[in-house]
C-alpha cells in the first residue's frame, strides 16, 4: 500500500520525535561551529540546552506533533518573543545557514527538506526587527 504523503504532517513525515531531536541537536552543534553564526550564535546564552529544549517543543507542534511548547508556555508568540534580539537580514541568513544544513544533514526526504526550507526562510524573514 503506497502511503499518501499529502496526508501526513511533516512531524509524521521527518519521524517524529527522534528526528527533530536530532535536527535541533545539530542545529546548535552548526550555530557553535560555523565561524559564520557567530553574530547569532552570540545572542544566546553560553549554554544552548535551555534553546535546545524550547526549539524542540516549538518544532514539534509547529511540525503538527504534540503541543509541548503551548503545553508549557503558552503561544509562542515567536516576534514578540524575539524583540529583544537584534535580528536583522544578517542574523536571519546565519540563523537560516545553519538551519538549512541541518537539514540536508538529518532529513532524508529532499522534497521535505525544501518545503522545510522554504517555511523556515517566510518564519525567520519575519523575525527581522533591525535594518542592516
Amino acid at each position: 500500500m503506497q502511503i499518501n504523503k499529502s496526508t501526513l504532517t511533516h512531524y509524521q513525515r521527518i519521524g517524529g520525535e527522534e528526528k527533530i531531536r536530532a535536527l535541533v541537536q545539530r542545529f546548535y552543534q552548526l550555530m557553535d561551529e560555523l565561524p559564520e553564526a557567530y553574530g547569532i550564535r552570540k545572542q544566546h546564552a553560553e549554554d544552548l540546552q535551555g534553546a535546545t529544549d524550547k526549539l524542540f517543543k516549538f518544532l514539534t507542534g509547529w511540525m503538527g506533533g504534540p503541543q509541548l511548547y503551548v503545553e508549557q508556555y503558552g503561544h509562542p508568540m515567536l516576534r514578540a518573543r524575539h524583540l529583544p534580539f537584534t535580528i536583522s537580514t544578517t542574523e536571519r541568513d546565519q540563523w537560516l545557514l545553519c538551519m538549512d544544513q541541518a537539514l540536508i544533514e538529518v532529513v532524508e526526504d529532499v522534497e521535505l527538506q525544501k518545503e522545510l526550507s522554504a517555511a523556515f526562510a517566510k518564519v525567520a524573514d519575519h523575525m527581522r526587527n533591525r535594518e542592516e
